[in-house]
């Protein structure tokens, strides 16, 4: 999942330790000898794991079975079979009599899944119709205030019956729902859509009684995680659509709950909690735990088609990958021929350049930016200083005076033990009772140095970064006074403390504050472009609100994930692009309900060309990482702007035969074409095929970067969805060795009507400053302006 929340990362991600990541681990602590020594260390410890469980894996008995996904020419299946399910079994049972079908895949892919040994691999790749056997991969998962920031109230002002019950349905892939959450009553809500096929599976801890009017539906899908992980262990996981997580809860509400009052995470972002598409049904599809495996996600896929969900949103990815290679995309391609929009996260490895996933052009892909909402609090020195840094703590008890202040480095039992990072047993209670600590990141969870400060007396800690973590700080809830500041203020801060005889401080609390400027600025972790896959289309597609979400949580676990945590909480704040996306798939859905004949292109054109990319002084936005202003390799066409997005007044559509071209753009072969698109289709050798005439609401152009001239055209299509206008082309570029022409510059419309035009890019052959530029082409009417962002590329020779 794609959730910046350090719990989550625990609990979900898998951390890749490759040499070049060790080698800059050592690099960057270069001037540090003991982080080096340690790092040194680690790097050995890693090397020794790795080559031990390379020998471990060499002596595994042959007779073991790995999960894989099969992808079966259908056109291939022998007249002799009456159903292509039945095929499938045949060919299994050819190769295996003991590998069980894991699923049978009807709509997302032609195939199913099954576990097998290496001598059935084998065997299985030479049988008639295979076109591709992949390993059932593991996949990561990646509000109060956002409404109104998006202007989401005038919406429903303009068009009331977006506030009221609609026939949307949004489909969530995630780690399921909460159902007794307030944010899924079904009060004042209509039928349920006629159009519904889906239903209510029953399982441990969840009944038919769970899904209302409002909750219209709930699967769950763990085969190809058993079969690759282990049974589910039903003590702290409930084999059912229940969420004993809160990821997939969170999700959901945000793009769809309903209006609950006096919704706040202790204290913090208090007001009423509502989704994007208040009026919309959800339909869960729990496919995450503690891992979400491509088997169940295409299960959740396949069905999810059969229910007739319009909006599908996924807040989670792997890294990306060919088209043919990539099950989401190929699942997504599957969901686009149905009518349904997929939305994805972009993923959380910002701000690295080309990190962006899910980057299929039939999927919309959102990235994270922040909200104008803040949760202010710093420490304050007995010499007036103070440094700012994030929290979630219960602070009403902290006293408003300063108090003794000490460095957990002077306050241990032994000399030297613990090394100031508040270790089990290292705090002496007679020179911490009564004061603030300072403890240094590491070793252990940063809440459980909370507890063992509080544990011997402390009334409030600062954490402080080493080197290694950084000036990113993470909020937490901490049991106690409890404030987390990057390491240049946290190595002030302990200068202080060693000059002064008789230090002071207090940490003083802001509570929450509203119209924080700039904003929205591109959250530092959103994944950025280029595209790694396909350089010519821009991704992320836009951006969306994704941090410090408010939004309804699970019941079953602690905010901190600690099982010795009893506290629980019916909202929670929950930063990623996994929080950006199902404000998009809300947004979606809202379009949706008010232009229900709109295609998902369509409809994601409109959440694009009317997005914005500056604030109210024209200047662009900026990303979090850099300070600098932010680029569409960062945004991608902009900030989402709902309101406009209702009335677009031209949009650039997409059928399956445009992705069907693009495909045959990529050279790709007839094999990995049918891989996709889930039937036969031969690319005509008569017809030229370009990149470039994908009907996209962005450009990418991509020169060479050699000295000759290069000139490179783009074509793309106008639909009109508004009145008959005029709309009059305008270019700006910041590549003055780049000449754009538009032909024609001026386009009128009627009303549905659809108008052609060219643009062509040529480069004078003189070497740029850089390796990348940008730019924006605009069509306007004089009212409505229809924004595409331009990115520069030259290779490097």
């Amino acid at each position: 999942m794609y959730s910046s929340t350090p719990l989550y990362k625990t609990k979900f991600s898998t951390t890749f330790l490759t040499q070049s990541h060790l080698i800059h681990r050592i690099q960057r602590n270069l001037s540090n000898m003991e982080t080096l020594k340690k790092h040194l260390i680690v790097t050995l410890f890693v090397i020794l794991v790795m080559s031990n469980v390379s020998l471990t894996r060499s002596k595994k008995s042959e007779n073991e079975k790995i999960s894989y996904i099969v992808h079966v020419a259908k056109s291939k299946m022998p007249a002799s079979f009456d159903h292509h399910s039945i095929w499938y079994e045949s060919i299994l049972k050819s190769v295996s009599e003991s590998a069980e079908m894991l699923y049978t895949y009807n709509n997302a892919i032609n195939g199913f899944s099954t576990s097998l040994t290496v001598e059935e691999l084998q065997s299985l790749k030479t049988q008639v119709g295979i076109l591709k056997v992949t390993l059932d991969r593991k996949y990561k998962l990646f509000t109060t205030r956002t409404p109104k920031f998006l202007g989401i109230d005038k919406i429903y002002r303009t068009f009331p019956t977006t506030n009221k019950s609609s026939d949307i349905i949004v489909g969530l892939l995630d780690t399921g729902v909460w159902p007794e959450s307030k944010s899924f009553d079904d009060t004042g809500y209509g039928p349920i859509p006629r159009t519904w096929k889906g239903k209510c599976e029953i399982g441990i801890n969840f009944t038919a009684s769970n899904c209302n009017k409002k909750l219209i539906g709930a699967r769950f899908y763990a085969k190809g995680f058993e079969a690759s992980v282990g049974l589910i262990n039903e003590t702290i996981e409930s084999r059912s659509p229940r969420d004993d997580h809160g990821h997939g809860t969170h999700t959901a509400s945000t793009a769809v709950g309903s209006p609950v009052g006096n919704a706040n995470f202790f204290g913090y972002a208090n007001g009423t909690a509502r989704g994007m598409a208040v009026g919309a049904r959800v339909a869960i599809y729990k496919v995450c735990w503690g891992g979400c495996f491509a088997s169940d996600i295409l299960a959740a896929i396949d069905q999810a088609i059969v229910d007739k969900v319009n909006i599908l949103s996924l807040s989670l990815g792997s890294g990306p990958k060919q088209y043919f290679d990539d099950n989401i995309a190929i699942g997504a391609f599957a969901a686009m021929e149905h009518g349904i929009l997929v939305s994805c996260a972009a993923g959380n490895n910002g701000p690295f350049r080309s990190t962006v996933t899910n980057i299929a052009p039939w999927i919309t892909t959102v990235g994270s930016g922040t909200l104008d909402r803040d949760f202010p609090v710093y420490v304050r020195l007995g010499n007036r200083k103070k440094y700012f840094g994030a929290t979630f703590s219960n602070v009403s008890s902290f006293p408003n005076t300063l108090l003794p202040f000490i460095y957990a480095g002077n306050a241990s039992n032994d000399e030297g033990k613990g090394l100031g990072t508040c270790l089990p047993g290292s705090l002496n209670s007679e020179k911490v009772s009564g004061k603030i600590v300072l403890c240094d990141r590491g070793e252990i969870s940063r809440i459980e140095k909370g507890n063992i400060v509080k544990s011997v007396g402390g009334l409030g800690m600062v954490l402080a970064n080493t080197m290694e973590n950084g000036e990113e700080t993470v909020a937490d809830a901490y049991f106690m006074p409890a404030i987390n500041v990057g390491y240049k203020d946290g190595e002030a801060i302990k200068k202080y403390l060693f000059s002064n005889p008789k230090p002071m401080g207090k940490i003083v609390f802001r509570g929450t504050r509203i119209g924080v400027k700039p904003s929205p600025v591109v959250a530092k972790l959103s994944s950025r472009g280029p595209n790694s896959i396909t350089p010519q289309i821009l991704k992320p597609d836009l951006i969306a609100p994704g941090i410090k979400i408010l939004a309804a949580y699970t019941g079953n676990v602690s905010p901190t994930y600690l099982v010795s945590d009893p506290r629980r909480v019916d909202f929670y704040l929950l930063s990623g692009t996994s929080m950006a996306c199902p404000h998009v798939s809300g947004l979606a859905a809202l379009i949706k309900s008010v232009h229900p004949e709109w295609s998902p292109a369509a409809i994601r054109s409109a959440l694009m060309t009317t997005a914005y990319t500056t604030y109210k002084n024209n200047q662009t936005l900026l990303d979090e990482a850099s300070k600098n202003p932010a680029t569409p390799f960062d945004f991608g066409a902009g900030h989402v702007n709902p309101i406009s997005a209702l009335n677009p007044g031209l949009v650039y559509d997409l059928t399956v035969d445009d992705y069907l071209s693009f495909l045959c753009a990529l050279n790709y072969s007839n094999a990995n074409i049918e891989i996709v698109a889930r039937r036969k289709y031969t690319c005509d050798p008569k017809k030229q095929y370009s990149i470039t005439d994908l009907n996209y609401p962005s450009f990418v152009v991509v020169f060479e970067g050699g000295h000759s001239v290069e000139e490179i055209k783009y074509t793309r299509t106008l639909t009109n969805v508004g009145s008959a206008r005029t709309y009059k082309v305008s270019v700006k570029s910041d590549a003055p060795s780049v000449k754009i022409s538009v032909e024609p510059e001026v386009l009128s419309f009627k009303r549905n009507e659809k108008k052609l035009y060219t643009v062509t890019f040529t480069t004078s052959g003189s070497k740029p400053n850089g390796t990348q530029s940008f730019g924006r082409l605009e069509w306007s009417n004089g009212k409505i302006v229809v924004k595409s962002p331009i990115a520069f590329i030259w290779k490097l020779n």
